[in-house]
């Protein structure tokens, strides 16, 4: 079971893969990342576009209420926080967020293991449902669209597929 933020769901669903995350994983998330997704779905650009795509995916995804966590920081929002309560409930084997600055924080706040999007990019070529240069297509199609070349967490992310 994983469960996946907002910038996550925008990262799957610009990479065009956010069908077959659902179809492959149990994923989980919070009613705040839905609140999040909706207001990112206003704008009218690929994150808006984005967004709403994963909104039409609700019926994929298990979507959970959540109290208002008190565990906000410099580097962890409400949406993140509330992930964290809801992975430490449900014991969820993942955590996945595209807040690398707000990682370490996140780790250190639950057991599930804590990853950026792309490391569902390098499970799904693990599992023999993406090839890898699809995976890395993905990965460079997110990287274009999120600005993320030359970024920390791109490099971090191709890493990944070495």
């Amino acid at each position: 079971m994983i469960v996946v933020d907002t910038s996550a769901f925008v990262s799957l669903s610009i990479g065009e893969v956010l069908d077959i995350v659902l179809a492959e994983y149990d994923v989980r998330t919070t009613d705040r990342v839905a609140e999040e997704l909706r207001g990112t779905a206003r704008y009218d650009d690929i994150h808006g576009r984005a967004a709403s795509e994963a909104l039409d995916s609700v019926d994929s995804f298990s979507l959970h209420e959540t109290d208002a966590p008190d565990i906000e920081t410099s580097r962890i929002d409400s949406g993140e926080a509330g992930c964290v309560a809801l992975a430490r409930r449900l014991d969820a084997d993942f955590l996945i967020t595209d807040d690398l600055r707000a990682l370490p924080e996140l780790q250190a706040l639950t057991d599930a293991q804590v990853a950026i999007s792309p490391i569902l990019l390098r499970a799904l070529v693990t599992r023999e449902v993406l090839t890898t240069g699809a995976a890395r297509s993905c990965l460079d199609q997110i990287a274009e669209s999120r600005d993320w070349f030359g970024a920390p967490i791109y490099r971090r992310a191709q890493r990944l597929f070495e």
